[in-house]
C-alpha cells in the first residue's frame, strides 16, 4: 500500500512524533497515508515507529509506516516534509547555556535568539541547504514544514538557499497562548477569535475576543486582583508596550535587555537561568519512561482534545480543502507593513487545498515593532554571515542582540564567540572556523 507521503525529519524527537502523528491519524477523511519516519539515531527511530504504530491503531487507521536513516530514500517523492531535527542535540544545547553563562551571561532557552539562537541557527544550516538540494531533486513540489528553532531565521536560511520550495514555519505559541489566557479567565476556545503578527516568539496579540467581547479589559481586571501575575515577564511586557506577546515568559526574557541582566529582576519575575537544561534533561527521562512502557508492552496516552499542531491541520486542509486559519512564519512581502520585506514574520494564514495564504496584516504596535526589528536584524547578520562565509558577522549579530550587549562588553563577546565555534566546530562550515568542508 502506499499513498500521500508525509516525512518526519528528526522522527527521534518523543514529543513531536507522538503529537504529530495523533493528530494526523485523528482525521478520518484522508486519503491513504505513507508515513515516513527518518531519523540518524537507531534506537529513537525505532521507538518512533511504535509511537506512530500505537496512534493508528487507537484511531483505527491502516497504517504504512516507514523507517529510515537515509535521508534521499525519506525524501524520494514525498508531499509533505516535517521538520523537527535538533543539530547537536543535548550536548549542544547545554554548551549553548553554560558556554555563556560561565562568562555571567544568562539565557532562559536560548535557542531561537541571542548568543544560544545564533549558534543553533549555524549548525542547522548546513543540514537545511542539505534537505533543500535532496528536495530540489527527490520532491521539488513538496511542502516543507519547518518546527525547527531558531523559526525565522531557518525560514529566512530556506529562502536564500531554496527560493523554490515551499517552506512554511510553524510553531504553536499563538494558539497556546490564547489557550492558556482562556483557562485562567474561564473563557472556551470555542467562539474565542484572536490574530497576533509580529516575529515568532515575539508576535504581538493584537486581536483577542469571545463572542465579540474584548478580552484585554477583563485580562487586565484578572492583573489587579492577582498581584503574583504582575511578577510574569510578559505581563510586564504587556504593560510597557501594550500588548500581550505570544511565547512564554521563559522565552520571552531571552529577547530583551529588561530581566537577565539583573539578580534582582530575576528573582522579581521568577526566572530560572538556564532551565531549558532541565526541559532537555526531563524530555530525556520522558524519552526513558515512555521506552520502558513499550519494552514491557503497555499502550502510550492519547489526549482526547482534537488536533492543535498545525503541521496536520495544514495536510489535512491542502489534502481535503477544508479552510482553516493559522499563524505561520513566511518571508515577508508586504504582510507586516512597518518590518522589513525579506525577513521572516509570523502572521496570521488562511490554509485551503491550494496551499498556505498569508494575510496581509498592515503595521503591527509601533513599539512592538521596534522590538522585532532589532531581532530581525540580529537574525539578518547571522544569516549573512553563514551566507558569505565572515564570522566577523556572527560576533556582530551577538553584539546586536539585546540581552547579549546588556551583559558582556564586545571584547568578552568576541571571546565568547570563538569559544563557541571552537566548541561546535564539528557541526559549523570551515568558513566560519568550524570543521566541515562546503
Amino acid at each position: 500500500m502506499s499513498g500521500v507521503r508525509v516525512v518526519l525529519i528528526g522522527a527521534g524527537s518523543v514529543t513531536f512524533t507522538h503529537q504529530l502523528s495523533t493528530d494526523l491519524y485523528r482525521f478520518d477523511d484522508l486519503p491513504p497515508l505513507e508515513l515516513v519516519l527518518y531519523d540518524i539515531n537507531p534506537d529513537r527511530l525505532n521507538f518512533a515507529r511504535v509511537t506512530a504504530e500505537q496512534a493508528a491503531a487507537r484511531f483505527g487507521r491502516v497504517a504504512d509506516i516507514v523507517t529510515t536513516s537515509d535521508r534521499r530514500e525519506a525524501l524520494a517523492g514525498a508531499s509533505f516534509v516535517i521538520n523537527v531535527i535538533a543539530v547537536g542535540g543535548f550536548a549542544a544545547t547545554r554548551i549553548d547555556l553554560e558556554l555563556p553563562a560561565a562568562m555571567g551571561l544568562r539565557q532562559t532557552v536560548g535557542d531561537t535568539t541571542g548568543v544560544g539562537g545564533v549558534f543553533r541557527g549555524l549548525r542547522t544550516f548546513p543540514v537545511l541547504s542539505g534537505i533543500a538540494r535532496d528536495m530540489r531533486e527527490l520532491c521539488p513540489d513538496a511542502w516543507f514544514l519547518n518546527y525547527t528553532n531558531p523559526m525565522a531565521m531557518n525560514v529566512w536560511w530556506m529562502s536564500v538557499v531554496a527560493p523554490d520550495i515551499k517552506t512554511v514555519g510553524l510553531c504553536h505559541s499563538v494558539y497556546w497562548t490564547v489557550h492558556d489566557l482562556g483557562e485562567l479567565l474561564g473563557v472556551p476556545m470555542e467562539g474565542t477569535h484572536f490574530r497576533a503578527a509580529g516575529v515568532n516568539h515575539l508576535s504581538w496579540l493584537t486581536e483577542w475576543s469571545h463572542d465579540g467581547e474584548d478580552l484585554y479589559p477583563r485580562f487586565r481586571d484578572a492583573i489587579r486582583a492577582d498581584p503574583g501575575l504582575e511578577r510574569r515577564v510578559r505581563v510586564e511586557v504587556m504593560k510597557r508596550i501594550g500588548y500581550y506577546p505570544t511565547e512564554s515568559s521563559l522565552m520571552t526574557a531571552d529577547y530583551l535587555p529588561w530581566f537577565l541582566r539583573s539578580d534582582e529582576q530575576i528573582e522579581r519575575f521568577r526566572l530560572e537561568p538556564l532551565k531549558y537544561i532541565d526541559i532537555s534533561l526531563h524530555n530525556i527521562a520522558e524519552f526513558e519512561e515512555a521506552q520502558a512502557a513499550l519494552d514491557a508492552g503497555r499502550p502510550l496516552p492519547f489526549e482526547d482534545e482534537g488536533a492543535t499542531e498545525y503541521a496536520p491541520l495544514v495536510i489535512h486542509s491542502i489534502l481535503t480543502g477544508t479552510e482553516r486559519e493559522i499563524h505561520a512564519n513566511v518571508v515577508n512581502d508586504g504582510y507586516v507593513t512597518n518590518l522589513p520585506d525579506g525577513a521572516v514574520v509570523e502572521v496570521p494564514s488562511l490554509v485551503d487545498g491550494s496551499g498556505v495564504h498569508p494575510i496581509r496584516f498592515g503595521d503591527i504596535p509601533a513599539a512592538g515593532a521596534a522590538l522585532d526589528r532589532t531581532y530581525l536584524s540580529v537574525a539578518a547578520l547571522t544569516i549573512e554571515a553563514a551566507r558569505t562565509g565572515n564570522p566577523e558577522m556572527v560576533r556582530q549579530a551577538v553584539l546586536i542582540d539585546p540581552n547579549a550587549s546588556s551583559t558582556l562588553t564586545p571584547e568578552q563577546i568576541w571571546t565568547l564567540c570563538d569559544q563557541l565555534t571552537e566548541a561546535h566546530a564539528d557541526l559549523l562550515p570551515s568558513s566560519l572556523g568550524g570543521r566541515l568542508e562546503a
